[in-house]
């Protein structure tokens, strides 16, 4: 994603002001949608629990201005460029590839976008229901799908970027005539190959080939159900628009909409001032005091990459003021980020939850003390290094005046986490209200005791909020009828079946399971790997006797190292980018942060009490 375009370089390379007077309405409009959702769910948890009168509509009419916001900002970021794809060979190809590469990529989208409105009405048309509370016909619901798709032909009809007025017109016609050729031809195309064999294909070269993820996944869902009877192409866009018709999702968007307001109100100065207060006289105290940071951001933010980039900012200039090798300052602050994923509320165990179905409050419980064994681990690597080079040590305890300074002005930050997993927890609120008790909270924060926010800060967190909730819902969406397809095919019957025949030992398979997951995250992003594997692995774990809640956390640790490793690295490259150091170096510098997470899962693959006490001790 390093590679995607703002509002300033799309008017860089001379845009047509029409389209970029869209980009902005239509920006405008997904915020708008956004907030009024965080809103109405402030609404229902203030009637619930103070006036003990709970409402029959706020969850419904939040789910619906969800799901319009994230297909209107799915037109957005097709604009920008600036879904989800990995990156691995574009930047090495010369710059005529490039332009092709470009014109493929747009051509991939125009097909992707023409099913969404075709089969998106086709579907809407056939809805006849209507919402239990607010009687709203479904239809109007289904409609976000294929209004988002010709939103995106209309932006696509712009032209390249530095290219002629035709060039946009000329992808578009050839992205619509490529769908019609694949509906018509489907059966000759693939032949007798089972939708499964040509889903896996087809979506995973597309992935390859740095196609964006959504587009890629809702392609290769179309290319594998064109063999079968025109009708079952309807499942796509009824599957995308359904998968986000859920209240669990509506974390998502809060979580990060609560993270950006208080990195706005100046909470993570804070947060780093009170954890170089408490271990910074230790030996290598300034990477001691990252990964400390990286801990009690955990608990605000649950996004690894914004963890990253505001850490770096901050840590990796004053490391290396203090005689830290800027490598490894950059290798340790993208390490320690993982954290946000690994202590609730991380956003990759929301997502977990809602694909597998389980516990999103027992997934909180269950990852505190793997997140805390990463923490320690990564301290201890942090203590050795810093013993052999001769980082830090000469800094004098902090006195208790300014340790409980620094204590006061962090609290209301480090209280947010606790309610959050003692609500959950102990039944008070669902995860979804406590992501909007937590934008309440970042608000007050941020406004009356940091006193950060201003109107411009608070307008960039909330444009960029939904920006990142949008990207990952996306993907969510188009997995759906991914994982339907495969569903429909029994293909997790079948890989069960196998692996049963392999190994009938939950450990061996896990294990096993693990070195896969290392592999796939060496190519894959985190989000689009779960999206489509979770739900491939977990009848398959379930079948062979382990719990999905343990599962989940040791694929989220899994997952989480792929972004430390070559090629996609993305929180390496990020921790490089802001902090200024070549990504090769901090690939290397990395390796022993590697080694101690790989390390602690396998600990907590080979000992699951270390995840089902907790859950059953203190879990929902």
């Amino acid at each position: 994603m390093d590679d995607r375009m703002t509002e300033t370089e799309l008017r860089a390379v001379a845009m047509p002001r029409p389209y970029l007077l869209l980009d902005r309405m239509l920006e405008a409009v997904s915020v708008i949608l956004m907030l009024v959702a965080t809103a109405i769910v402030i609404l229902q948890v203030f009637c619930r629990y103070v006036l003990n009168a709970s409402l029959p509509w706020p969850e419904e009419l939040a789910q619906f201005l969800f799901v319009w916001s994230v297909f209107l900002g799915l037109a957005i970021l097709t604009f920008r460029n600036r879904h989800i794809s990995i990156s691995l060979f574009v930047p090495h190809l010369s710059p005529r590839t490039q332009v092709w590469h470009a014109v493929f990529l747009r051509v991939v989208a125009v097909v992707a976008c023409v099913v969404l409105v075709i089969h998106g009405i086709d579907f809407m048309k056939r809805a006849l229901q209507v919402t239990p509370a607010l009687r709203i016909p479904l239809k109007y619901l289904f409609l976000a799908v294929p209004a988002g798709g010709a939103l995106g032909l209309a932006f696509m009809s712009a032209p390249l970027p530095g290219r002629s007025w035709w060039t946009g017109l000329a992808t578009l016609a050839a992205g619509v005539t490529t769908y019609f050729a694949m509906r018509e031809a489907g059966g000759l195309l693939f032949g007798e190959a089972s939708s499964t064999t040509i889903l896996m294909i087809v979506s995973l070269a597309l992935i390859f080939a740095e196609v964006p993820i959504v587009y890629a996944l809702v392609v290769g869902s179309f290319a594998a159900l064109t063999p079968l009877p025109p009708l079952m192409l309807v499942t796509i866009t009824q599957n995308m628009s359904g998968a986000l018709d859920s209240f669990t999702l509506l974390a998502i968007p809060f979580f990060i909409l609560a993270a950006a307001v208080m990195n706005a109100g100046g909470i993570t100065v804070r947060i780093v001032d009170l954890a170089y207060h408490l271990v910074g006289h230790l030996r290598g105290g300034l990477g001691q005091a990252n990964i400390v940071t990286n801990v009690m951001l955990a608990g605000v933010s649950g996004s690894s990459t914004a963890d990253a980039s505001a850490t770096a900012k901050l840590l990796v200039p004053q490391m290396e003021k203090h005689g830290y090798d800027r490598a490894f300052s950059c290798a340790l602050t993208a390490a320690a980020s993982t954290l946000a994923n690994l202590i609730p509320p991380g956003l990759g165990l929301i997502i977990y939850a809602a694909l597998a179905s389980v516990s999103v409050g027992a997934l909180f419980v269950g990852t505190i003390v793997p997140g805390l064994m990463v923490a320690l681990a990564l301290a201890l690597v942090v203590w050795l290094i810093s013993a052999r080079r001769g980082y830090g040590g000469q800094t004098e305890r902090s006195g208790r005046s300014a340790l409980g300074r620094a204590l006061l002005l962090a609290l209301p930050a480090l209280a947010l986490p606790v309610a959050i997993v003692g609500g959950v927890r102990f039944g008070v609120f669902t995860a979804t209200e406590a992501g909007a008790i937590a934008v309440v909270f970042a608000l007050f924060t941020g406004a009356l005791i940091y006193r950060g926010l201003t109107a411009s800060n608070l307008t960039h967190a909330f444009r960029e909020a939904v920006e990142d909730t949008v990207a990952v819902a996306v993907i969510i969406a188009a997995s759906s009828p991914f994982a339907w397809i495969l569903t429909f095919e029994q293909a997790p019957q079948k890989i069960a079946a196998w692996l049963g025949a392999l190994t009938g030992d939950a450990i061996v398979l896990l294990l096993l399971i693990n070195l896969f997951l290392i592999f796939v995250g060496l190519f894959i992003e985190m989000i689009a790997a779960m999206v489509i594997l979770v739900p491939i692995l977990v009848p398959v774990v379930v079948a062979a006797g382990v719990d999905p809640l343990q599962f989940g956390i040791i694929m989220v640790m899994n997952l989480v190292i792929g972004a430390l490793t070559p090629p996609l690295g993305v929180l390496v490259f990020t921790t490089a980018r802001v902090g200024g150091a070549p990504s090769t170096a901090v690939f290397r510098a990395i390796l022993p942060f590697i080694a101690a997470q790989l390390l602690v899962l396998l600990l907590v693959t080979t000992i699951p009490q270390l995840t089902m006490l907790p859950i059953r001790w203190f879990g929902p």
